[in-house]
């Protein structure tokens, strides 16, 4: 079985190494590839990976994948976030992870409660589920590099990188909400604790141990020539144990570890100022990366670029991870009209009302509110939402409807978002050059 896993995993990686630069071009995304590949795989196809979401061994195999899959993009979309905690750009991420996130749980438990007949405590967590945007698929929309400052694109990345941690606290207290005794004292708990504090902490945490670890390696290499290499080491090390420090002092870890690629990006930005990464290090010769490394100018360019660089990699590995296992679960069973109704109500109604309110009083052009309504992704993230609520007490006479319509949702902003992404885009960067012009 192993050998034959080896071919066919092989055999995918070469093929998009071969294919990668034509899709790039092309209206289809790679997360679309890689789930059609995961209905060959499963009962659609050859039936190589039987997958059942209501099977508890099953979702916790899920939940570990999808929980890897979002620490490493989470760190991998902070490091290219280069402005200043203080910089005004954030306010528009901030506004749509919180004020626009709030506004999309409450329509879609309302329209889970009405219209679809759910519980309070389910619609409520189906809404949670649903809410956060994906920074994993929202690659073709995220910021092209560190110096892009485009308003559309870096609130579209912040957003993803912020509310994944974010709706944490609201999944937990539709959790909560079937078995919560003392409505009182459960409700000042999860105010207190599963809101403010964890979400505070986690943030605090990922900044520090970002900040630190990356100031300690710079000192090592400027002043003493050491900590040279393994940047892989230090970035599986740094995501690490800024989730586990922050799940140690019941933080939420995807925030930490979404600061910790912020905090290392700011230590590079503190070094270097205005200057663009690229140009402090320029054409450099192998020879010369060594010596980058401990230069006093260069070090901190240097860190961040080649753990940015690792980081991708391992991004597009969990995203290749992710969407297999996600098109192996695909049944006839997502095809539901209310699903799909579902699907829809939040992508062409509940996110463009919901970034509509948000966004009263920010001064965005009808091009770049329209884009930011339209390209909130759902994925990985929900996937996640999911496979935790099912093992962490999810009512399970609910748990193949939550399953059906998570999926069927993902499927649909897949489809949609990414065959709409690269000719969207390409209009938008045209529209952009003309605007300066």
């Amino acid at each position: 079985m192993f050998g034959t896993w080896a071919w066919i995993i092989g055999a995918l990686l070469v093929a998009i190494g071969l294919i990668g630069s034509v899709v790039k071009r092309l209206p289809i995304s790679f997360s679309a590839l890689y789930l059609l590949f995961g209905m060959l795989l499963g009962p659609f196809g050859f039936g190589l990976i039987h997958f059942d979401i209501t099977r508890r061994e099953h979702v916790a195999v899920l939940e570990i994948i999808t929980e890897i899959a979002l620490l490493v993009s989470l760190f991998a979309v902070g490091l290219r976030l280069r402005a200043h905690p203080r910089d005004r750009i954030w306010r528009l991420p901030l506004r749509l992870a919180t004020l626009g996130m709030l506004l999309t749980i409450a329509m879609l438990a309302v329209i889970g409660a009405w219209a679809m007949g759910l519980p309070p405590g389910v619609a409520l967590l189906l809404a949670a589920i649903l809410a956060p945007t994906d920074p994993v698929l929202a690659s073709d929309v995220q910021v092209d590099d560190t110096q892009d400052r485009d308003r559309t694109r870096f609130s579209l990345s912040g957003e993803g990188g912020l509310n994944d941690g974010a709706a944490f606290p609201f999944v937990m207290l539709a959790l909560s909400l079937p078995g919560a005794h003392e409505p009182g004292a459960a409700w000042l708990r999860w105010l207190w604790l599963d809101l403010l504090w964890a979400t505070l902490a986690g943030l605090a945490v990922g900044w520090g141990l970002g900040w630190l670890c990356s100031r300690v390696v710079l000192a090592l290499r400027k002043r003493l020539g050491g900590a040279l290499g393994m940047e892989s080491f230090f970035t599986i090390g740094l995501i690490g144990l800024a989730y586990g420090a922050a799940l140690a002092v019941h933080g939420y870890g995807f925030l930490a570890v979404f600061a910790a690629g912020i905090a290392m990006r700011h230590v590079e930005h503190e070094e270097n100022q205005d200057v663009a990464p690229d140009e402090v290090l320029g054409a450099m010769t192998p020879a010369e990366h060594e010596r980058a490394a401990v230069h006093q100018d260069k070090a901190a360019a240097y860190l961040a670029h080649t753990v940015s660089e690792f980081s991708l990699d391992l991004e597009r590995l969990a995203e290749l991870s992710v969407m297999v296992v996600v098109g192996a679960l695909l049944s006839t069973r997502l095809l539901r009209g209310e699903y799909l109704a579902l699907g829809l109500a939040l992508i062409l109604a509940v996110r463009p009302l919901a970034v509509a309110i948000s966004t009263i009083g920010v001064a965005l052009q009808p091009a770049q509110r329209r884009l930011i309504a339209w390209f909130g992704v759902r994925g990985i993230g929900s996937v996640y939402y999911l496979a935790f609520a099912l093992a962490h007490g999810a009512d399970p006479r609910y748990a193949a409807l939550l399953a059906d319509a998570t999926l069927c949702v993902v499927v649909l902003s897949v489809a949609l978002h990414g065959s709409s992404a690269t000719p969207l885009m390409a209009m938008y960067r045209r529209w952009r050059g003309a605007a300066k012009a």
